[in-house]
């Protein structure tokens, strides 16, 4: 018997877990299950149960839960041997002050949570880092702590985002065409390119292929800067920015087109249990 808690994936047992605790009934199904599928917004309480409690779910996503948050994301990196811009990781401002400085600007701020570039900001010199670092002090009297300081890397305004589903890697820029913006989020006005620099691509596909074969993981988006001074001496070497759980679908073709690859993706997976 398969089982499935996504919306879209339909199994012999359907059942919504979003928005409230798994709880004994949804337990008894999943022990009953061969195979147990799960939601992008799978929520800790239900994936370890399902990891604990059957052999085979989908997707496999024990490093988004090992490695917590873009902090444990470094972490992830920095265990894996990924390259990376250099980073410092801080667990609030008073374990900032109570360091040396090793990142000096321009550096760019990024707090431990947040997506599409919200949460993070570029610090061109001292000033504006002092500007930042009060964002971050506002953060913290709501109760959330945790953020990093980035070496900034010249990108020429864009990034790569690579997106695994299953056995599938799909890869596009995502350019920022204003000069004076941070960010290559397409909120924030970047758009999309599939084709330019392909070896570039490639590079960097390697490396997610690399890190779900070393990891499991089996759906996440992958962001990627390439740093151009190294770029203009021949040197590819893809630098990872941060992992996407929840990533959009605009580069994908839109959330059909999303979801028609999950399906087949899902459908591949089952299949390979059989042999």
């Amino acid at each position: 018997m398969i089982v499935s808690f996504h919306p879209i994936i339909t199994a012999d047992e359907n059942i919504l877990c979003a928005g409230r605790m798994p709880d004994e009934t949804d337990l008894s199904a999943i022990r009953r299950a061969r195979a147990v599928i799960l939601p992008q917004g799978c929520s800790e309480a239900l994936y370890r149960m399902a990891r604990a409690n059957c052999a085979h779910i989908f997707p496999n996503m024990d490093v988004r839960f090992a490695f917590p948050g873009k902090r444990g994301q470094i972490e992830l990196f920095r265990q894996l041997g990924v390259l990376h811009p250099a980073t410092d990781l801080y667990a609030d401002l008073d374990d900032y002050h109570r360091r040396p400085v090793t990142i000096f600007p321009p550096a760019v701020v990024k707090l431990d949570w947040g997506g599409q570039g919200e949460a993070v900001f570029k610090a061109a010199d001292r000033r504006e880092l002092a500007q930042v670092l009060a964002k971050v002090q506002a953060c913290e009297r709501t109760g959330q702590k945790g953020f990093m300081v980035q070496q900034f890397i010249p990108t020429r305004q864009r990034s790569l985002r690579v997106t695994v589903i299953g056995r599938r890697l799909i890869a596009y820029w995502r350019i920022q065409p204003a000069p004076d913006r941070f960010g290559t989020s397409l909120s924030g006005g970047a758009y999309i390119d599939h084709q330019s620099d392909p070896d570039l691509q490639e590079a960097a596909a390697a490396v997610v292929r690399d890190i779900c074969q070393r990891t499991g993981l089996q759906t996440a988006g992958f962001d990627f800067i390439f740093d151009i001074k190294a770029l203009d001496c021949g040197c590819i070497e893809p630098l990872a920015l941060e992992i996407n759980y929840f990533f959009g679908r605009t580069g994908l073709g839109g959330s059909q087109a999303y979801y028609r690859l999950l399906t087949q993706e899902v459908k591949a997976w089952l299949a390979g249990l059989k042999s």
